[in-house]
């Protein structure tokens, strides 16, 4: 079998080195990186998770749904518009079925950190009624059909409102955290352990549809200003205004967001250790940059999360660019200009099926500040070597792309 080889910069000199495993980290024995006292919270670079939350979802589950799913999507793709296809494709750059696009899990939020993860994305549901996830879908059928061998699945505090975690309602549910509340709790103790870390970007998508494939789906509810507002004070609730970097601590003075970002007025590193900076998705999986997160705070003001937006809008700070291939010279342009980028090494499993590192290597060199993987450490479903880890073995490195002018 091909041994894998990760590309990364050192410097500015582009070199190869063979990818072994290395021990994962404790809390008390994690690599610190060396931080100039200069260096913005925007002129770093960090590596994390994509559905950082998820356990692997059952065999029976991917059997029963594969057909049906694969069918619809082709059918949703068929019947889309030559833009909306393009941009559909730049999301989803490989035909994958499936099961194959889930064909990764991950350990919790605990383990990833301490393995100098500083990134981890969740899906969060709103459900101000509770008893709306108790009893997949999926599950319901293979009962029926006899199949009662199934993976646990963890209904902690379901029947009770507020945000739910998961992947896909009703099909792709199984994670560590069933709500958002434990989520942050486990954010939260694991950063009161560790007070100086580098600062950990959390992506949130706010999931406002369902796939209804069965009988007695989940009705997915959508996130209004009320909800929007509700899912910002869980977060101050839990982890405190003092450990967080909010859209207003960039803004400033300045009129507008994005004329703060244009000015480079991102805090310091140092003044942003031990503290986490959240990006929304607020609509669609980062196919729409529409949201009421947005209304009556244009510029962000009083919000926590940076939102996913659009160069020009008066709140633009953090752009979604997950295709650091076909938008290398958009990501460069972007960070360049002072912008927030989050983009993907790895889509939908690809990667890791064909042992490719194009996808990474373009990642870490397009300076987008966050990038996400699905393969973080040997191992993977497929049976090759393929997995990511930052250039420099430590949780962060300075930016390749915008820390140039750095003292």
């Amino acid at each position: 079998m091909k041994h894998i080889l990760i590309p990364f910069l050192v410097g500015s000199t582009l070199v190869l080195s063979s990818c072994k495993e290395t021990p994962e980290k404790t809390s008390q024995q994690q690599p610190k990186p060396e931080i100039t006292q200069t260096v913005k919270l925007n002129q770093i670079q960090v590596l994390g998770t994509h559905n950082s939350y998820a356990k692997p979802i059952d065999s029976a589950v991917t059997a029963l749904v594969d057909p049906i799913f694969n069918k619809l999507m082709g059918q949703y793709v068929q019947n889309m518009d030559s833009v909306s296809k393009q941009k559909f494709k730049e999301y989803h750059p490989n035909e994958m079925s499936f099961s194959q696009g889930l064909n990764y899990s991950h350990p919790d939020f605990i383990t990833q950190l301490n393995a100098g993860l500083r990134s981890l994305e969740i899906d969060v549901f709103n459900d101000p009624t509770g008893n709306r996830f108790n009893s997949p879908a999926a599950y319901q059928v293979l009962k029926n059909q006899g199949i009662n061998d199934l993976a646990n699945f963890d209904t902690t505090d379901l029947s009770k409102p507020g945000f739910k975690v998961m992947h896909v309602a009703d099909i792709d549910f199984r994670t560590h955290y069933p709500t958002f509340k434990k989520a942050l709790e486990a954010l939260n103790s694991w950063s009161n352990q560790n007070p100086k870390h580098t600062p950990i970007f959390i992506m949130i998508e706010a999931k406002d549809s369902g796939i209804p494939l069965f009988p007695n789906s989940a009705e997915v509810m959508p996130f209004d200003e009320t909800a929007f507002d509700a899912l910002d004070q869980e977060v101050i609730s839990i982890l405190g205004k003092d450990k967080l970097i909010t859209p207003d601590d960039v803004r400033g003075k300045f009129k507008t967001l994005e004329e703060a970002v244009l000015a480079n007025n991102w805090p310091l590193l140092e003044d942003a250790k031990g503290k986490f900076v959240f990006m929304l998705l607020p609509s669609a999986g980062g196919m729409s940059a529409e949201s009421e997160y947005v209304k009556n705070h244009t510029v962000l003001e009083n919000r926590v999360m940076f939102v996913q937006s659009q160069i020009g809008q008066p709140h633009a700070a953090f752009l979604l660019l997950d295709n650091a291939i076909v938008r290398q010279d958009d990501i460069k342009n972007a960070v360049k200009k002072g912008y927030l980028v989050r983009t993907r090494s790895d889509i939908e499993t690809y990667e890791a099926k064909i042992n490719d590192t194009t996808r990474a290597h373009a990642a870490f060199t397009s300076g987008a500040q966050v990038i996400s993987t699905d393969f973080f450490r040997p191992g993977n479903n497929y049976g090759t070597d393929y997995f990511v880890k930052m250039p420099n073995g430590k949780p962060m490195r300075l930016n390749p792309v915008n820390s140039n002018n750095i003292k």
